[in-house]
């Protein structure tokens, strides 16, 4: 009797007999490869063989995340690329140590802490503070940063980018606050500091300057319009010889910064238009 033939294509393929495993299991792999990679300090020999040969250094000066929340796919498409850097230095005989840091000051964590008090009855939006309360969210704002930077320590690590995770720095430390002081110090008594104007964004609920990356602002459609600006004077005759009262005809698609608008700029070499 004829044997039943093997389905599919498998039967037909010459290839090796190996151990390796169908799945990838990446979970599992990758946690236990970070390990033997801590426990035999590959990250520290390199640095200790790379002092030895005095060799030239290379630093990344990198951005410190803020900790406020688990990381995404921007926190690691951005620590994935700068430890690429550093490891591709660090085989061309560079010298690459990298300390890892965090960025504890911002509005965000007063926010998710506020939000805290507000739920537990302890301070309701637009009263003012009193002295315990302030002192209860500089606390707590402390502790929320400390969990969050540690927390993201050990994510930032799961993405296999070498670094001192151990003596990381933070932006709420006194030392690191007071060495910002004394650099602010050492920058004014060289008269690199000056005043200026600068247009500053302020939350009128929270009662605080924000940052420009602070702002968010939400999708909204509006018709376009066109107004007309009465000339109130001519300092350059422009308009001479215009018999009616001018007028100057703008368009904008933000209609609602109209009310705010007081008045409108014409470049001095601006002809103008026969009617």
């Amino acid at each position: 009797m004829e044997t039943a033939k093997k389905s599919g294509y498998s039967h037909t393929l010459n290839l090796p007999k190996t151990d390796f495993p169908q799945k990838a299991n990446l979970p599992v792999r990758e946690p236990e490869v970070q390990r033997w990679w801590k426990e035999r300090r590959i990250y520290e020999k390199m640095l200790e063989r790379r002092k030895a040969q005095n060799a030239p250094t290379f630093i990344l000066h990198d951005g410190p995340p803020y900790s406020n929340g688990d990381i995404h796919i921007g926190h690691a498409l951005n620590k994935i690329l700068k430890d690429i850097v550093v490891k591709f230095h660090a085989l061309k005989g560079y010298f690459t140590p990298y300390v890892p840091g965090w960025d504890n000051h911002g509005l965000p964590i007063e926010h998710r802490v506020q939000e805290e008090l507000i739920a537990e009855g302890k301070w309701s939006p637009g009263e003012p503070m009193s002295d315990e309360i302030k002192r209860e969210l500089r606390q707590r704002c402390r502790k929320f940063a400390e969990f969050w930077s540690w927390r993201q320590n050990e994510q930032f690590q799961r993405l296999g980018v070498f670094g001192d995770w151990e003596h990381p720095y933070f932006t709420m430390d006194y030392e690191f606050e007071a060495r910002l002081v004394e650099i602010f110090g050492e920058l004014y008594e060289k008269g690199y500091l000056y005043r200026g104007y600068k247009t500053v964004h302020w939350c009128y609920h929270c009662v605080t300057a924000l940052a420009e990356a602070e702002l968010e602002y939400h999708e909204k459609e509006s018709p376009s319009i066109w107004v007309r600006f009465k000339l109130r004077y001519d300092p350059k005759g422009i308009f001479a010889g215009v018999n009616a009262n001018p007028y100057a005809l703008i368009w904008t698609t933000t209609p609602w910064t109209i009310p705010g608008n007081t008045g409108i700029m014409v470049h001095p070499e601006f002809d103008m238009l026969s009617p």
